[in-house]
């Protein structure tokens, strides 16, 4: 559950975030009473999550031995529990009740950094509220946990913003691709036509992008966007988002690394084309059309990681950045598929 934005105001370094920004890390963050004899975390783990102690008290146990207890009402208690990755310290609750708030720590990084950006004159993109709705919402976005904090000052300065219209088609199906977009205000409808009748697949609001899928396969623009309101989107050029979002934010595994994984119960999606599977496909795999890619997420479960594969990167590079994108852990072969079949003989 979330938490009052009021109780969070004197830990570090949250004490230094603008008020409507320390809002957000509260919407955003989880609040729970553990008791006494439960652990945190262990000695040696890590993880994604920011823990901050608001009341109670924990004891952090080293494993040469040393001790170290803290409570919510100490100077100590005010910073993030134990940060360091990977932990140092095996945190066990020893009060009776201790209320720890978790916040993910790539999400925190990235709204510190933006609230830093936004003290600056010349940053450009600082509204009032509530148009910073979409810049919350980008900084959500699961793709973007792996973007670095230091780009999003040029990631946001490169932004280009402009008007649209209700009924205005903002890209076409088969066009080439050359922007990504983001809605900063109004909405849209996602139609594909494929070989059928063209049909609405999704709907898009404020903070939604779109736009990446032909960018990052270099291939043609797979639905046609179009505005149901008028409204304003932020858009990056091809290069611009190759630089700042494409490298970033798809994780590459080599052969043997993605051979490990598959062992350990990795699902393995072979994102080419019917005809190109049933040639030639990895054992196991399974088919699933990068232009198709979010008709059969459905069926995989956000449990397992995820090897996507073609046959030289460019469309597994999309397939990871949308599954990722949507939540999954997901990752893109490296070599494609003649690297895998080598691996896995």
């Amino acid at each position: 559950m979330s938490i009052d934005a009021s109780r969070l105001k004197h830990l570090y370094p949250l004490d230094s975030l603008r008020p409507d920004h320390l809002e957000v890390i509260a919407r955003e963050s989880d609040s729970a009473e553990l008791g006494v004899g439960q652990v945190l975390f262990r000695a040696g783990d890590t993880d994604e999550n920011t823990h901050y102690l608001l009341s109670g008290t924990v004891a952090g146990e080293y494993p040469d031995g040393k001790r170290k207890d803290i409570s919510g009402e100490s100077l100590q208690g005010r910073y993030p529990l134990g940060d360091l990755m990977p932990r140092r310290f095996t945190a066990t609750v020893q009060s009776l009740t201790a209320t720890i708030v978790t916040v993910d720590r790539r999400f925190l990084e990235k709204l510190i950094t933006f609230d830093q950006l936004t003290r600056s004159d010349g940053f450009k993109h600082i509204d009032k509220d509530p148009d910073n709705r979409w810049i919350f919402r980008l900084l959500q976005n699961n793709a973007l946990r792996r973007v670095p904090a230091g780009n999003l000052e040029r990631l946001f300065t490169r932004f280009e913003e402009i008007t649209v219209k209700n009924n205005q088609t903002v890209v076409r199906e088969g066009d080439d691709g050359d922007y990504f977009y983001v809605i900063k205000d109004g909405a849209a409808s996602v139609i594909q036509a494929g070989d059928g009748d063209p049909a609405v697949v999704a709907y898009l609001v404020r903070g939604d992008s779109f736009g990446e899928d032909a960018l990052l396969s270099n291939s043609v623009r797979n639905a046609s966007v179009t505005m149901i309101k008028d409204g304003k989107l932020m858009r990056l050029k091809k290069s611009d988002f190759s630089e700042l979002l494409k490298q970033p934010a798809v994780e590459w595994l080599s052969a043997a690394k993605a051979s490990i994984l598959v062992r350990q119960g990795a699902g393995v999606i072979d994102v080419r084309l019917p005809e190109e599977f049933e040639e030639r496909a990895i054992k196991g795999s399974m088919n699933m059309p990068l232009y198709r890619l979010r008709e059969y997420v459905g069926n995989l479960d956000k449990e397992k990681s995820y090897i996507c594969y073609c046959n030289t990167g460019e469309r597994s590079a999309a397939a990871a950045f949308i599954l990722t994108k949507l939540g999954f852990d997901a990752y893109a072969l490296t070599g494609g598929l003649s690297g895998m079949v080598k691996q896995m003989k």
